[in-house]
C-alpha cells in the first residue's frame, strides 16, 4: 500500500508545472483515459489522483489562483498531475480547462467542505460548493458536444441528510440539509440529476458520509483529535478544545472511497450511490480510541468542552445504507473505524516527532 501521507518536502510548483506538462508523448497521451479533478489538493483529490495513475490514466487537477501554496505539496507529491489553472467560481476558465485536457473523465471534489466555516461564508460556499456544480456541468455539455463523451462524477454529501428521515439513509431518503454547506450540495446534487435528464450526460453523484485520513485537514474534529492526542502524548500541550461530543457520524477510510469514485463512472448506465460503512460511532467514541491509540487512559482530562465549536444547527445521526454499491458496483469498505483512527494518530505521532528530531 501507498503511504498515507507526504514524505517528502513540496518543491517549488512553478518549477515543477512546466516539466510535468508534456510529460507523457502526444502518442501516449492519445492512448492514456483522461481524468480532470477538481478539488485536487484535498484529501480525496490526492487518493482519487494516485489510484487513476495506477491504472494508466493522464490525470489533471484543477488549481485556482497564481503560486498556490498548497499546489506545491501536490506537485512534490504527486508529479504526474498536470495542474490547469481555473476555478469553479468562473464559468470561462472551466471551458478553457477542459478544452486544454480533453478529459474523458471529470471528478468534481472541489468545494468549500467545512461544515464550520459554511456558517461564517455561506455566500462563498453557496458559489464554489452549489453554483461551481452548476458551471462545471454546463462546461463538460459545451466542450463535449452532442453525443457528449464526457463522465461526470459530482461529490454529494451525507450533510444533505442533515435531520434526518429515516435511518440508515439511503438514496431514496429525503433531504434536510442543516447547514449552507448542506444546502450547496443539494443543488449541487440535484443539478447533477437535471443534467443527466436533460441533457443526456453521464453524470454520476456519490453521497459520501464521513471518510477521514492523514491527509485530512487539521480543522477537521477527526484530524484536529488526532494531532492533539500527537501533542499531548509528546507532552507538546494539555488539552484539546471540542464541541458537541455526542454528534454520531458514519466515517470511512478516504482511500476506500475513491475507489467508489472511480466504479461509478465504469458503469453502462449513469446513476447516484450512498457510500458509507454503515456503522455509526460518536464523536466520543473517536476521541477516546485516538488516546488509547497514544496509550492514554484518562482522555476526559485533556478534553474541554468548548461552546464556539458547536453548531448553530446540529446533524445528530448520520448513518449511511450502501447496500446498492455493494450490488451494483461491488464495493465495500476495507480499513476498519479502529484501524482507521489508529493509522491518524500514528501519523500525527510521527509528524510531531519528526518536528522534534
Amino acid at each position: 500500500m501507498k503511504s498515507l501521507y507526504w514524505q517528502t518536502p513540496p518543491a517549488p510548483y512553478w518549477k515543477l508545472s512546466k516539466d510535468r506538462i508534456g510529460s507523457a508523448t502526444a502518442g501516449e497521451a492519445r492512448l492514456m483515459t483522461t481524468a480532470f479533478i477538481t478539488g485536487i489538493t484535498g484529501q480525496d483529490g490526492q487518493y482519487l489522483a494516485e489510484l487513476l495513475h495506477g491504472k494508466g490514466y493522464r490525470v489533471f487537477g484543477l488549481i485556482s489562483g497564481q503560486r498556490n501554496a498548497r499546489a506545491e505539496t501536490v506537485a512534490s507529491a504527486l508529479p504526474f498531475v498536470e495542474l490547469v489553472e481555473g476555478d469553479l467560481q468562473d464559468l470561462a476558465s472551466l471551458i478553457a480547462a477542459l478544452e486544454y485536457s480533453q478529459p474523458d473523465e471529470v471528478y468534481n471534489l472541489g468545494a468549500i467542505s467545512f461544515v464550520a466555516l459554511s456558517f461564517k461564508q455561506p455566500e462563498l460556499t453557496a458559489n464554489i460548493s452549489g453554483l461551481g456544480v452548476l458551471r462545471l456541468l454546463e462546461a463538460i455539455r459545451l466542450v463535449g458536444g452532442s453525443p457528449n463523451p464526457i463522465r461526470f462524477y459530482q461529490a454529494s454529501s451525507s450533510e444533505m441528510f442533515g435531520k434526518v428521515r429515516e435511518t440508515p439513509q439511503s438514496e431514496l431518503t429525503p433531504l434536510h440539509p442543516r447547514s449552507p454547506y448542506g444546502s450547496a450540495k443539494v443543488f449541487g446534487h440535484h443539478t447533477t440529476v437535471n443534467y443527466r435528464e436533460s441533457y443526456g450526460l453521464f453524470a454520476c453523484s456519490g453521497i459520501l458520509f464521513n471518510h477521514e485520513s492523514p491527509r485530512r485537514g487539521q480543522e477537521f474534529v477527526t484530524r484536529k483529535v488526532t494531532s492533539a492526542v500527537a501533542r499531548i502524548k509528546l507532552g507538546l500541550q494539555d488539552e484539546v478544545a471540542l464541541g458537541n461530543l455526542d454528534a454520531k457520524r458514519d466515517w470511512g477510510f478516504a482511500g476506500d472511497y475513491v475507489q467508489a469514485m472511480h466504479l461509478m463512472l465504469q458503469q453502462p448506465e449513469p446513476d447516484d450511490f450512498v457510500i458509507a460503512t454503515g456503522q455509526t460511532h460518536a464523536v466520543r467514541e473517536f476521541v477516546e480510541l485516538a488516546f488509547a491509540a497514544a496509550g492514554i487512559d484518562d482522555w476526559e482530562r485533556h478534553v474541554r468542552i468548548d461552546p464556539r465549536f458547536f453548531r448553530p444547527a446540529e446533524v445528530d445521526l448520520l448513518v449511511g445504507d450502501a447496500s446498492k454499491a455493494r450490488r451494483v458496483l461491488g464495493w465495500a469498505p476495507q480499513m476498519s473505524f479502529d484501524e482507521l483512527v489508529a493509522t491518524m494518530v500514528a501519523h500525527d505521532l510521527e509528524v510531531e516527532q519528526r518536528k522534534l528530531a
